[in-house]
């Protein structure tokens, strides 16, 4: 029972998951009614006792006909077009020392206010008030010269330009202090806050810009940063213009539809399909129209390409946002009510256009663009500062655990030098007591040997205690620190023997054949010190018991190796009458033995050793390596 009862809960949940999205994407037409009622709430008018009646609009033959406003003026085929209206006003008397103004609320695209003959404004000279998508208002003081008594004529010239129709609302007339705060209002909510929000959409667009400029594999960063600022140019562009300028700026509006779909396919990680990049084809041939100065080909353009191209971007992103939506898509889900404001808004000026919506023509397509824009790229730029948060989080978590670990790490090293130390100890008294027991110990062993003989062997123990006292010597000298310089052990090496050949009446002879001696060596250690020493030791010894020299020749210089390198030499040479060296070296004898003894010795520190004898006299080389090995070779 209760695996059904948990089967059952698992095929509920994608249903009733699916249940709120469908009710989510039903809530979208919801969004966009929305947006057209709230369209109707109107801006502020002023009281309807100061509007004024019996406005007559001249024909085409030159009388004046009745007329109701709002009145709406057919799209002209030429570049400018302008209709006639002529009304009067009466100030009553007791207002007579009150300024009047004319007010009109709404209009496209332009108007001029003449009072009895002469004219009094004129919205040309405003270039924010020239666009057919401003809701403009305008407002002249009548100078109190032009106000008659009695009845006065107020003739007022609408001048029409661009793909839409003329328009001309209610006209007002009454004292200024009444109608200018209305004005002001107006100016407020249609000229101030349009140019703050567009201020602001150039700003995010920028910071967007320089986003994508530093993370070029982000392309819905500057996809969106390309249509907010190309809303910006497009903004300040007045009218009417010259052909190639209205092309420009047909295409400029167009081209932020495909920009806009761009971004959302990106956004929602979509791949872009190849033929998405043929909704930028209709802007590209609008502007080439405006290019040719032709006003006719591009009206005739502009018409079924614009329009159309917005509504097909418009439609293919809610197919996309609803079924990204649908597959639980997050990105959708932010995106999909955004949109819906932004197609509730320009819904509100195709009806108003088509005369659809009852009330001012008032064109809200802007503010949805522009709020969409802005708060998708106020969005994207907290979730890019987020990101930069995170990334500090990050990083402030990755120094601390890598100074956790650099504190682990130097406990360890700790840890490891401690013992490093221990076992460089264990292994320098190790060496040490090898060193005392194959030198001094050999020694004393013999001289208790020699103690223990009934004969007299006074001399033999002095010149066996002698020798140990030396090897003593040596082994203390070797511990002294020279940094790889051993020359300077050299130098004490010289002082004994010197002393040890003058007592068998022999001379030293002590060359150093390079500026430099040897070479220094990083990796002499004592142990290496031992070894070397005790080889030319052996040499010399060997020269004084055997060779019946009178001289002996140390020889020192550096040379190069079997690799070309840098390679110290060491030689003894004596003058005195030699040994067959290939009769020794395969005898049991004495000499055969201590022959092999030093080559093993040698060994131990890579050191290489040649043995040459003449009649003349027997020299001993010692070919020092490269470098000394870390650890000498068998211990």
């Amino acid at each position: 029972m209760k695996a059904a009862a948990h089967q059952v809960g698992r095929m509920a949940r994608p249903r009733g998951r699916i249940g709120w999205l469908l009710l989510y994407l039903a809530l979208q037409p919801v969004i966009i009614v929305l947006c057209i009622l709230a369209r109707q709430i109107g801006p502020p008018l002023p009281p309807a006792v100061y509007e004024l009646s019996g406005v007559e609009l001249q024909d085409a033959t030159g009388q004046f006909r009745s007329v109701d406003l709002p009145d709406f003026r057919p799209v002209s085929e030429d570049a400018t077009s302008s209709a006639i209206y002529r009304v009067s006003l009466e100030r009553p008397t007791t207002q007579k020392d009150v300024a009047w103004s004319i007010f009109v609320p709404r209009f496209t695209t332009g108007v001029q206010f003449e009072v009895n003959g002469s004219m009094i404004h004129d919205t040309h000279r405003n270039v924010m008030s020239r666009r057919p998508d401003r809701n403009t208002s305008a407002i002249a003081t009548i100078p109190e010269s032009l106000l008659h008594e009695g009845r006065n004529e107020l003739i007022i010239h609408l001048v029409t330009w661009g793909p839409v129709g003329g328009y001309l609302d209610s006209v007002y007339a009454g004292p200024d202090k009444v109608l200018r705060p209305v004005h002001d209002q107006r100016s407020i909510m249609f000229e101030t806050l349009p140019l703050i929000l567009v201020a602001g959409q150039a700003t995010l667009g920028a910071i967007l810009g320089l986003i994508w400029i530093n993370r070029r594999n982000d392309r819905s960063y500057g996809l969106l940063a390309l249509a907010m600022l190309i809303g910006f140019f497009q903004y300040f562009v007045s009218m009417p213009a010259s052909p190639q300028t209205l092309g420009l700026v047909g295409a400029a509006v167009v081209t932020q539809a495909p920009l806009v779909l761009h971004f959302i396919v990106r956004f929602i990680d979509m791949p872009p399909p190849r033929w998405l990049h043929l909704t930028f084809v209709p802007g590209i041939i609008i502007a080439f129209a405006g290019l040719t100065g032709q006003h006719d080909l591009l009206h005739a353009i502009f018409l079924p390409l614009g329009p159309p191209t917005i509504a097909l971007c418009a439609a293919v992103a809610c197919v996309l946002l609803g079924n990204a939506a649908l597959r639980g898509n997050r990105k959708a889900l932010i995106m999909a009510p955004v949109f819906s404001v932004m197609l509730g808004c320009a819904l509100n000026d195709i009806l108003t256009v088509s005369r659809l919506l009852p009330g001012e023509r008032i064109f809200i397509g802007w503010f949805g663009y522009s709020i969409v824009l802005i708060v998708i790229g106020v969005w994207l730029t907290w979730r890019f500062v987020q990101a930069l948060n995170d990334a500090d989080s990050f990083a402030d978590r990755l120094v601390k655990q890598v100074s956790e670990a650099e504190v682990k790490l130097r406990a360890s090293f700790s840890r490891e030098e401690e013992r490093a130390r221990a076992a460089a100890l264990a292994s320098e008294r190790t060496r040490l007591m090898r060193d005392l027991h194959d030198g001094l110990g050999g020694q004393l062993v013999s001289i208790v040997a020699l103690a223990e003989q009934p004969r007299d062997t006074t001399n033999t123990i002095g010149d066996a205690a002698r020798a140990a006292l030396r090897d003593l010597r040596l082994v203390i000298n070797a511990m002294e620190e020279i940094d790889g310089d051993l020359m300077l052990a050299l130098g004490s090496w010289r002082e004994r023997i010197s002393g040890q050949l003058r007592a068998h009446d022999m001379q030293l002879v002590w060359s150093v054949q390079s500026p430099h001696g040897l070479p220094v060596y990083p990796g002499l250690r004592p142990r290496h010190v031992i070894q070397v020493i005790r080889l030319l030791d052996e040499a010399v010894t060997n020269a004084i018991k055997h060779s019946g020299a009178s001289m002996v020749t140390i020889m020192i210089e550096t040379i190069a190796g079997p690799d070309g390198d840098a390679r110290g030499q060491i030689s003894v040479r004596d003058n005195g009458c030699g040994f067959a060296v290939d009769a020794v070296n395969g005898a049991g004898t004495v000499q055969g033995r201590g022959l092999l003894n030093m080559k093993k010795r040698a060994a131990l520190c890579d050191v290489t050793l040649s043995v040459t004898s003449a009649p003349l006299g027997t020299t001993v080389s010692l070919l020092l390596p490269a470098d000394f090995p870390e650890a000498t070779q068998g211990g």
